[in-house]
C-alpha cells in the first residue's frame, strides 16, 4: 500500500541518516577542534575556561541547563554560555569530541564505547539525574503491556543507551527475541525489531502508525500521552531501580584542571539539588513557556517531571507503568554520584545487548577498571560535602551514602 511503502521509506531514511556511533567516531582526529581564533591544548580540548555545553533536548539535560541559567556556575566564579540544543547524539557527541564544547551530558554507556573502542579520554563527572525514562506505546498498537511486544517496532534512541538495555532485558525476560532489521522482513510474533530515532521524532511516528513505541527519556514519553494518544506501559526506574541514564561529561585534560572542572562539577550538583526540591519551578524554565530550552509547553514538561501516581500507573487502576510502589521511586529524579554497582550492571548487562557496529571491544571490559579509569568521582564527593551531604540526594542510604544496591525486577 501507499501509505506502508511511505512508512519504510522514512523509516530507512531516518536509519541512515543517524549515522552510526562506529562510522561517526572512526574520524574523530581530522575533526576540527576549536572555533576561529582559539588555542588549544590537544586534541579538542580549548584553552577558554568559559563553559560551553551543549544539550539534547530532554530533561536528563536538567543539571547542565540548569547550573547556567541559575547562575550557578557564575556563583562559582565561572563565565558560561547559554547551552546550545542539539537534536541528535551523534552530532553531539561529534562536537564535544571536536572540541566544541567543553562539558555535555552523554547516554551513560556512549562514554565507555568512547573510551574503551576508539581511545577517546573522555571523563564521567556525574550522573546528571537517576530514571526519567518509559516505553510508550500507540493506542492502536496492540500492546497493553511488555508481555505483547512480539511482533512490534520499537524506537530506540541509540544503540548504546540504557534503554536498549533495558528494553532488550524486558524482551527475554519475556522470551521474546530482539531483532535488528528492516521493517519490510519478516518478523516473528517471538521477535521485536529494534531501530534508532531521534526522540523528538518518536511521538510523531507512533502517532502515525510507523512505530508501535519506543522507549526513550522525557519529555517524550508525556508527550506521547498527551500529545499523540499514547499510553506509557512501563516506567524504566520501575525496571531498574533509579538507574543512570544520562551522564555529565568531560575531556579528561579539562578535567586535569582541578581549580575549575570541579567549581563546574560543584554547580551541576548544586543545580540537580535544586531541581529535586523545585521541580514545578523547573519544569517550567525548560518548558516552551519558560527559558525555551525543550520545545514544549509547560504542562508536557511538568507531566514529565512530576506525574507518577498509581490512579494513572498502577498495576490495578492504571496503566501497569509502576509494578513496584514499595520502591519509592520517582518519575525523574536526581543523584550525581556515580554509582560502583552500577557501572559494573551496566558494563555486564552490555554485553548481552544487541547493537549495530564492531562490539569487540566490550569482550575485554573490566567492569572494575571501567569505575577506575572512567568515572570521576573526586569532584562529586567534594561537591556533596559542601551542599550538606550525598544524602540529600535520592535512592541514598543514610549509613553508606556511596554504596547501593541495584535492584532489577521485570
Amino acid at each position: 500500500m501507499k501509505n506502508e511503502k511511505g512508512r519504510i521509506t522514512r523509516r530507512r531514511f531516518i536509519q541512515n541518516s543517524a549515522a552510526g556511533l562506529g562510522a561517526l567516531f572512526a574520524g574523530y582526529p581530522l575533526l576540527q577542534g576549536c572555533s576561529e581564533g582559539e588555542e588549544t591544548a590537544g586534541p579538542g580540548v580549548a584553552v577558554s575556561k568559559k563553559v560551553k555545553s551543549c544539550y539534547l533536548p530532554i530533561t536528563d539535560a536538567t543539571p547542565i541547563i540548569l547550573a547556567h541559567e541559575m547562575g550557578f556556575y557564575k556563583e562559582m566564579g565561572i563565565e558560561s554560555e547559554r547551552p546550545v540544543l542539539i537534536r541528535g547524539w551523534a552530532p553531539m557527541a561529534e562536537a564535544f569530541m571536536a572540541g566544541r564544547f567543553n562539558l555535555t551530558h552523554l547516554l551513560a554507556p556512549i562514554p565507555i564505547y568512547m573510551r574503551y573502542s576508539k581511545g577517546f579520554p573522555v571523563k564521567v563527572v556525574a550522573w546528571d539525574h537517576i530514571n526519567g525514562s518509559a516505553l510508550t506505546v500507540g493506542k492502536e498498537s496492540g500492546i497493553e503491556s511488555y508481555a505483547d511486544l512480539g511482533g512490534k517496532q520499537i524506537a530506540v534512541p541509540y544503540w548504546y543507551s540504557m534503554h536498549n538495555i533495558i528494553i532488550q532485558m524486558i524482551a527475554r525476560e519475556m522470551g521474546i527475541e530482539p531483532v535488528i532489521q528492516n521493517k519490510n522482513e519478516p518478523l516473528a510474533e517471538n521477535q521485536m525489531n529494534l531501530f534508532v530515532m531521534a526522540p523528538p521524532d518518536m511521538p510523531t511516528a507512533m502517532a502515525s502508525k510507523a512505530i508501535d513505541g519506543y522507549i526513550v527519556a522525557e519529555p517524550f514519553n508525556a508527550a506521547g500521552e498527551i500529545l499523540a494518544g499514547g499510553k506509557i506501559v512501563r516506567f524504566t526506574g520501575d525496571v531498574w531501580k533509579n538507574h543512570p541514564c544520562c551522564v555529565a561529561v568531560m575531556n579528561e585534560k579539562e578535567v586535569a584542571d582541578r581549580a575549575w572542572s570541579h567549581n563546574v562539577i560543584k554547580a551541576l550538583v548544586k543545580a540537580e539539588l535544586w531541581a529535586l526540591n523545585n521541580a514545578e519551578e523547573a519544569a517550567h524554565i525548560l518548558s516552551k513557556d519558560g527559558a525555551q530550552y525543550l520545545p514544549l509547553p509547560e504542562k508536557v514538561v511538568k507531566r514529565a517531571m512530576l506525574k507518577y501516581d498509581l490512579d494513572t500507573y498502577g498495576a490495578n487502576s492504571g496503566t501497569g507503568a509502576i509494578q513496584h510502589p514499595e520502591w519509592e521511586a520517582e518519575r525523574l529524579s536526581y543523584n550525581p554520584y556515580q554509582f560502583e554497582s552500577a557501572t559494573h550492571k551496566m558494563v555486564e548487562m552490555m554485553k548481552q545487548t544487541k547493537m549495530e557496529g564492531d562490539l569487540g571491544f566490550m569482550k575485554g571490559l573490566d567492569p572494575a577498571n571501567v569505575q577506575k579509569e572512567l568515572m570521576y568521582t573526586a569532584g562529586v564527593e567534594e561537591a556533596s560535602a559542601e551542599l550538606g551531604g550525598l544524602v540529600q540526594f535520592a535512592g541514598v542510604d543514610p549509613a553508606n551514602p556511596f554504596v547501593r544496591e541495584e535492584v532489577i525486577a521485570v
